[in-house]
């Protein structure tokens, strides 16, 4: 409710609900909130999914398979910022992905620099660095179904796809639904990954709330907007 500089005490003074107003007219606010849906509704889903995919995997027979998941968990216990500089450089028009598409007689593009592929880039690191984490919960919560399940499906004929959708499905649900809360609440808080790769460019395409939120508090210093935009 406060126009509020802390460089500038005194001058601070009541507005009301002026910061309201002025947040639902904020062209930037309207962008960030709806690149924030978009992230979310692009890599919830296909996280969850994919993660889902690599915890049948590993029910199965896999040769190394405490490497296999020690390599599935490593992107969770790196940096965020570690893991962003990687993929700046992956990116980075002659980073390694250009280059492999050269192999292939493909043109390299700026992925960074492009409007339309800029957040889906972000989006792909997202979905690398999450699905091992919960493809390691969704296991641990596989663990505990009961063996005798799987082999009195198997008994009645059931398929793969059944034994799934009647036996695995089911039991999992409370595992899935801790997946799509928390990854859920960390999409929405996306922050590093834009401020180090991008810094909400090209033209605002990958500016998020969180990193609204801190632009318009720590480098415009306007700590009243700030707050309604939090």
């Amino acid at each position: 409710f406060l126009d509020y500089n802390p460089l500038n005490v005194a001058n601070t003074r009541f507005v009301g609900t002026e910061n309201f107003a002025r947040l639902f007219g904020d062209p930037a606010f309207g962008g960030a909130l709806r690149n924030t849906i978009l992230f979310v509704v692009g890599t919830v889903p296909v996280t969850t999914a994919l993660a889902l995919g690599v915890a049948g995997l590993m029910r199965g027979k896999i040769p190394l398979k405490g490497a296999f998941k020690a390599a599935l968990f490593l992107p969770s216990i790196l940096s965020v910022v570690v893991i962003a500089l990687l993929f700046k450089l992956f990116y980075a028009p002659g980073g390694a992905l250009n280059q492999s598409l050269a192999v292939f007689g493909v043109a390299g593009h700026g992925w960074l620099t492009d409007p339309r592929t800029a957040l889906p880039a972000i989006m792909a690191m997202d979905v690398w660095a999450a699905v091992g984490y919960y493809a390691i919960v969704l296991d641990a919560a596989r663990t505990s179904i009961p063996d005798s399940l799987y082999e009195a499906a198997e008994l009645e004929g059931a398929g793969a796809w059944a034994t799934f959708r009647h036996v695995t499905f089911p039991l999992l649900k409370p595992a899935i639904a801790f997946v799509l809360v928390i990854n859920t609440i960390r999409s929405f808080q996306v922050f590093v990954e834009v401020l180090v790769i991008t810094q909400v460019g090209p033209l605002g395409s990958t500016n998020t709330l969180v990193m609204y939120l801190y632009d318009t508090a720590f480098r415009r210093l306007d700590y009243g907007y700030a707050s309604v935009v939090a």
